[in-house]
């Protein structure tokens, strides 16, 4: 099987914020605040997906209002933030939208996703994800946490299933 095939049935997006979305690294100000940076070609693809009628949802143990707040503006309604057991908000989200988890692409980067990545059809991971990611993900991007692997599944998904733009 091509190994393109897994992304044929997915027609939800669940992805963790740093390390996903971030490239992990966080600048702490004097007060106590904390900086990301965000990918804007994630962003436009989270976009795009929604457009098309996939279900993007973001499952983040972080707190950040700022990030909060870029997510929906990109029209991200399902946002799950300061989630200590990702599987059990995984299992929510899913019965709470009656989901099948064999149309699931979930994408995490470390420990804390373990368990909801074991879960869904489709693990995937950032090339630089923890080796414990690495190790139960069936597609690691080519690229790094924070620059483009959102992009990357997204545009993969959406293209395989002729959905990405007009080719």
């Amino acid at each position: 099987m091509n190994y393109l095939e897994v992304f044929r049935d997915i027609k939800v997006f669940i992805f963790d914020v740093d390390g996903v979305m971030t490239n992990s690294e966080l600048i702490v100000l004097e007060n106590g605040h904390l900086l990301r940076k965000m990918n804007v070609r994630d962003g436009y693809a989270m976009k795009l997906a929604i457009q098309k009628g996939y279900r993007v949802a973001v499952i983040t143990g972080g707190k950040s209002s700022g990030v909060i707040q870029r997510l929906r503006g990109l029209g991200i309604t399902d946002i799950y933030a300061g989630v200590d057991d990702k599987l059990d908000v995984l299992e929510e989200f899913l019965y709470t939208y009656d989901l099948n988890a064999d149309e699931v692409l979930y994408m995490g980067d470390d420990v804390p996703d373990l368990d909801a990545m074991r879960r869904v059809a489709l693990p995937a991971c950032p090339k630089d994800a923890a080796t414990e990611i690495l190790e139960v993900s069936q597609y690691v991007s080519a690229k790094k946490g924070g620059e483009g692997c959102v992009r990357d599944v997204i545009e993969k998904t959406l293209r395989i299933q002729s959905r990405w733009i007009e080719e």
